[in-house]
């Protein structure tokens, strides 16, 4: 054991002396992937090991060191201490090191999400995580593995603002599929906790419209969202999927799911009456999905609907004569729409609250005031910028002979392998 100890020790001295430059830090990196096996067999190498190191000065050893004393099960007692030390070494590293092997940092940062979740504390692992994304990701165009995990702790949490913080950027490279199918699920869910459904839409057609052999579970489930979501936004739905969807999704996706197919349609006939009788139908599936808050939120669009076709026909009506029109209960709820829509900026009206009668007003937006060209102007040059990004990675990709032969050889093979689960309960929630 002397002599394990002795070279350990070696490598606590070698990483001390050789952090300070990229140089160093090249063959650093070398020693340490050749002495992991001695550390990872010295019973004596503990958490307080890690007292010999500078973890902003030191990142890359005590990376390999953690990565270590983390790897096995970790009990429910202890879960905490090691939250704390991964936490600390994520707030503290360099960026620079880490990287060089960044497939440990990812592995540590998982342990975190497992730890907090087994303590029943997501919300502890919500800062760290996004500090951890944006120090191993290498350009704001790529996704990490690590997106996934964080959003997933953001939902858990309830904490959608810091969830919908990394959603605003426009991913065009991937390296794992199954990431990127995540990554638009569990962001289509922050958007819809924040009520931003034209962002969620976005999302979820994502993970819909990507390119599959077999339908995957988190497919299923964001289309059985997407449909939701639709209802909510347009207020209409359409069961053709786009030209883009793969060949499994235009086959076996409307199959699949028949009780949201059904509400889509039958919500796109305007009757409220057999639209709730539907939803009492299928419940039970849609409280099996976890989907009738937002089924309900469905059910609450299509009466705003029906209050907005009243707009374009009538200047003046009673409250009373709302609730008739769109079969609610009574004139209250009603005025509830009513404002709730004046609220949302979906109508202009005026409700006098003395005679129960609204006015229904033309928008005042002229949209010429400052504050809207710079929002027109923001959408332009978002835009812009996409497309000079989609043109750059499509003239590389045509100057790319491995691509070039890839394709040739296997021109009919688009499509992502089936290496994920094809059962919508595989995945975590």
């Amino acid at each position: 054991m002397v002599g394990v100890m002795n070279s350990v020790e070696a490598v606590i001295a070698s990483i001390q002396g050789l952090s300070a430059s990229s140089g160093d830090l090249s063959a650093l990196h070398d020693l340490l992937k050749g002495a992991e096996e001695s550390i990872r067999t010295d019973s004596d190498v503990k958490l307080s090991t890690l007292e010999q190191l500078d973890p902003s000065k030191h990142s890359l050893g005590y990376l390999y060191f953690l990565d270590v004393l983390t790897s096995g099960p970790v009990s429910e007692e202890k879960a905490s201490d090691v939250a704390l030390v991964i936490s600390r070494f994520i707030n503290a590293c360099d960026a620079g090191q880490i990287r060089l092997a960044s497939e440990k940092f990812v592995s540590i940062c998982k342990r975190l999400k497992d730890n907090v979740m087994k303590l029943n504390d997501p919300l502890r692992g919500v800062a760290p995580l996004l500090i951890a994304v944006q120090k191993v990701q290498v350009s704001t165009k790529r996704l990490t593995a690590l997106h996934p995990d964080f959003l997933q702790l953001c939902l858990q949490a309830k904490c959608y603002k810091a969830g919908f913080s990394i959603l605003s950027d426009d991913i065009l490279e991937v390296d794992q599929p199954r990431d990127f199918f995540l990554y638009c699920y569990y962001g289509g869910m922050i958007c819809i906790g924040q009520k931003k459904f034209q962002k969620a839409s976005e999302l979820l057609y994502n993970a819909v419209t990507a390119p599959m052999h077999l339908v995957n579970a988190i497919a299923l489930e964001a289309y059985k969202k997407y449909i939701l979501v639709s209802l909510i936004l347009n207020g209409q739905f359409s069961s053709s999927l786009p030209k883009c969807a793969s060949t499994a999704a235009q086959r076996n996706l409307k199959s699949l799911c028949v009780a949201y197919i059904e509400l889509g349609n039958c919500y796109n006939e305007g009757g409220i009456s057999e639209l709730e009788a539907l939803v009492v139908a299928n419940s039970s599936q849609y409280e099996a999905d976890k989907n009738l808050g937002l089924v309900k939120q469905a059910v609450s669009s299509l009466y705003k609907r029906n209050i907005l076709k009243l707009t374009q026909k009538y200047l003046t009506l009673s409250l009373e004569d709302i609730a008739g029109m769109v079969h609610l209960a009574n004139a209250k709820e009603a005025e509830m729409h009513v404002l709730q829509m004046i609220q949302d900026g979906q109508i202009h009206a005026l409700i006098n609250q003395k005679d129960g009668m609204v006015r229904f007003l033309e928008d005042p937006e002229q949209y010429k005031t400052s504050e809207m060209i710079e929002i027109m102007d923001s959408v332009i040059q978002r835009t812009i910028g996409l497309s000079k990004n989609l043109l750059a990675m499509d003239e590389s990709l045509s100057c790319d002979p491995l691509y070039l032969g890839k394709v040739g050889r296997e021109r009919q093979r688009y499509d992502f392998g089936d290496d994920f689960d094809t059962v919508p309960q595989k995945f975590s929630m």
